[in-house]
């Protein structure tokens, strides 16, 4: 095929990508809308919180684990193969946790899930970026994002409306059908693409960024189960995971064939983007992340409505991320970058201001503006990524940006939570005389332990929910003051580093007078 054609069904294709991401995405902000449900004695399974925790962190755990190997792998035996065998897995996975007896099951069947959406994520990127020239690939990769945005805003919304209608296990069921249709058209419309030079696997490298990033992510989450950095159950694992993907890097630098070329850090386009993409999924992920709570428990709203109010963020992806490439050709990624970051920034330091009743329509609008500026940053970023590396090493790629994803929305959510939790637990300080002695540290310890005290508390509980909530919303104040701070460093990062509209890299970093000019050798 020729470099500058493309494949004939390449729209096809990517709307089945877009699909097939669907099941992924969904899962990750459903779950969110099930919890209390799955937590409940009756209606739901009895978990504790910690098995709750687990039933989300071991996803997490498996799912980042393992997203660099599946990369690599996609690329060496084949992407479709490796997306076909993800969808599989996650199908299966996704019954076994709809039908989970207990917790434990439950928790297993996550883990589980997490292996397939392993599989899943990076595997959709790579045949994007295959089957699309490279002048084609910025639109691509926006409509992507825009699928992706309206994926995360119909997953609250639909696991709402399930949990009106239906049982707890059928959040997960949900994911059946889009896994069999998806099957359906990998199958007749998607092309097989790989590595066409037979190198050798790099089992060593792949190992250690296995154990590398499992460990990181694991001293990660328990930030959150802690509420503080200051225990050796989040400082030990951390630092051996730092130690081990140091080691990883000194490994690949030697060995012969590796599973990733650590000089493609020196391509200025590909590490600024890479950092961009941490570094914003650190500021806003954390945010986001609370306004869940901040709408159920604070506002009162239902899980349906809850969901319903992220719709102004989704339709700022959908509108504006497939006109990004646009944009960057215009004015250049480094202008269109910085001009986004910044705007993230001044979004995410406003909620410093709200309050416990805050008008809607203020919380919309800035939710608008993030994902509008949010939309003209992540398909840029990683176009630039995908761009930087021959189509050959296309997972790689993939692989890289979902990692560094994963990893930075990870840690803004354990590290803003603890800003967080730190906060309330101040704020509640000599405000819970009124409360039992045997139930004080739960409602000190989170807003949801004191709202399930209120609860039962009668008359009294609506003057303990005031009181939690204008401590919650302290925290909430702080934890965006820290999100704004991390997005202006992102923003300095791109006015840095990135290159400007002239400059066009082709893979091996050197400047090249088009980026039409890239070397296109997959096989499709």
């Amino acid at each position: 095929m020729e470099a500058h054609t493309g494949h004939p069904r390449r729209w096809q294709v990517l709307g089945v990508m877009v699909f097939s991401l669907l099941a992924v995405v969904l899962d990750n902000t459903i779950l969110n809308v099930a919890i209390k449900t799955i937590a409940d004695p009756v209606h739901g399974l009895g978990a504790t919180q910690s098995e709750l925790e687990w039933a989300m962190n071991s996803y997490t755990l498996v799912f980042a684990g393992l997203l660099f190997t599946f990369g690599v792998l996609g690329d060496r035996f084949g992407r479709k193969r490796m997306l076909l065998a993800g969808m599989v897995l996650f199908g299966v996975a996704s019954l076994a946790s709809a039908y989970s007896q207990d917790p434990m099951q439950l928790i297993a069947a996550r883990a589980l899930m997490g292996f397939g959406g392993a599989a899943i994520m990076p595997a959709t990127l790579a045949i994007i970026s295959n089957v699309f020239p490279v002048h084609e690939r910025g639109k691509a990769i926006g409509i992507w994002a825009g699928g992706v945005g309206i994926a995360v805003a119909i997953g609250p919304i639909t696991g709402g409306v399930l949990l009106e209608h239906f049982w707890w296990g059928s959040v997960f069921l949900v994911n059946v059908p889009i896994v069999l249709i998806s099957l359906v058209l990998i199958g007749t419309l998607v092309p097989d693409s790989k590595d066409p030079n037979k190198t050798k696997l790099d089992p060593v490298g792949v190992l250690l960024s296995i154990a590398g990033l499992i460990s990181l992510v694991y001293g990660i989450v328990k930030i959150s189960d802690l509420g503080t950095v200051a225990d050796a159950s989040v400082i030990v694992p951390s630092l051996v995971g730092v130690a081990v993907l140091a080691a990883f890097i000194w490994y690949e630098r030697r060995v012969e064939h590796p599973a990733f070329d650590v000089r493609n850090f020196r391509n200025a386009a590909f590490s600024t983007a890479i950092a961009s993409v941490g570094l914003v999924f650190f500021s806003a992920m954390g945010v986001m992340f609370f306004l869940a709570f901040y709408w159920q428990i604070v506002r009162g709203y239902s899980p349906l409505q809850s969901g319903a109010l992220v719709l102004p963020f989704a339709a700022a992806q959908l509108i504006f991320a497939p006109q990004s490439a646009r944009m960057v050709q215009k004015y250049g990624a480094k202008a269109v970058g910085t001009v986004a970051m910044l705007v993230i920034t001044a979004a995410l330091a406003s909620y410093a201001l709200i309050g416990v009743d805050t008008p809607i329509w203020i919380l919309l609008v800035l939710t608008f503006v993030q994902g509008v500026a949010m939309a003209n940053i992540m398909p840029p970023a990683t176009t630039a990524i995908m761009n930087a590396l021959p189509r050959e090493k296309a997972g790689v790629g993939s692989s890289m940006s979902n990692v560094v994803r994963q990893v930075g929305g990870t840690l803004g959510i354990a590290i803003l939570g603890a800003v967080l939790s730190a906060s309330y637990r101040n704020g509640m300080e000599g405000k819970v005389s009124g409360v039992p002695e045997q139930v004080r540290h739960v409602v000190t310890e989170s807003i949801s332990g004191a709202a399930g005290v209120a609860a039962n508390l009668g008359p009294r509980g609506d003057g303990l929910m005031r009181v939690a909530g204008e401590a919650f919303v302290g925290g909430i104040r702080w934890a965006a003051l820290g999100s704004a701070l991390v997005a202006l460093a992102g923003a300095a990062v791109v006015a840095r580093w990135m290159p400007g509209r002239a400059v066009a890299q082709t893979p091996g970093g050197a400047p090249a007078p088009k980026i039409e000019q890239e070397k296109e050798t997959a096989v499709v």
